[in-house]
């Protein structure tokens, strides 16, 4: 797993594991401005719509591929099957997306919530899944791994998942947790109010199949590391308002 630089060129983490086009962008190296500097891929934020299509065509251009897929995300649990993609396409209100179509980047936009990343290697198939506290609750991730099996043949104990940078267990304060969390989401309250969703997923990567040598945890918080968009650091210095990271996969054309 590659580590953070301080520079502005266009940085992402990647796993070693995953021998598919893919990557988790820091924030520098875009086109964007002010409080969206500099790589914002959300066009939902209110950042400049040619701004935020040059800094997609950027990340296209790194991975080399040329169709993105991206949706509106709700904090749901609808997972979109993705077939017969021949441009840029941004589809309805799904927070996970699977294909098995090469050339074809599936693009999480967020700002602390998780990007799960997802590659089965066998059957060729991977999903991008946005994930949230609320959907961890729903457990979006089983569904996800789900679809993967029932739709394309993916068997779980072959695919390869990676956590991307997200809010960690030092900034995911819940105070109201008794009426947000489920019971058993309890026993991850690592201090007062604060929650390790790291370790959340992880196991429900586990429990939908997945074997624990094929999972990967960045293990960077968006809110302690500048070198990401953070919703909460944003609204802890008065304003709402920020740009979102991009996690993408593809495979290979």
């Amino acid at each position: 797993m590659h580590s953070i630089n301080t520079g502005n060129e266009i940085f992402r983490y990647t796993s070693k594991r995953f021998g598919t086009p893919h990557g988790m962008f820091a924030r520098w190296g875009g086109t964007s401005r002010g409080r969206f500097e500099a790589l914002n891929l959300s066009f939902g934020v209110g950042d400049h719509h040619a701004s935020v299509m040059k800094n997609r065509d950027l990340v296209k251009q790194i991975l080399d591929i040329d169709f993105l897929v991206s949706s509106k995300q709700v904090h749901a649990d609808a997972v979109a099957v993705v077939e017969g993609i021949g441009q840029d396409v941004m589809l309805g209100e799904f927070d996970a997306l699977v294909t098995d179509q090469p050339n074809v980047g599936l693009l999480i936009q967020q700002a602390d919530c998780q990007a799960v990343l997802l590659h089965d290697p066998v059957s060729q198939v991977i999903a991008a899944i946005h994930n949230g506290w609320r959907g961890s609750v729903a457990n979006i991730i089983a569904k996800t791994v789900d679809k993967m099996h029932q739709h394309y043949g993916a068997e779980p104990v072959n695919i390869k998942a990676v956590i991307s940078p997200s809010l960690g267990p030092c900034c995911a304060e819940f105070i109201n947790y008794r009426q947000e969390l489920p019971t058993q989401f309890h026993t991850y309250q690592r201090h007062a109010n604060h929650f390790d969703f790291w370790a959340i997923s992880r196991f429900q990567l586990q429990h939908a199949g997945i074997i624990t040598q094929n999972i990967d945890v960045t293990a960077t918080c968006t809110c302690c590391s500048k070198h990401f968009f953070s919703y909460r650091r944003a609204k802890k210095n008065g304003s709402e308002v920020t740009g979102r990271n991009g996690s993408l996969i593809a495979l290979p054309r």
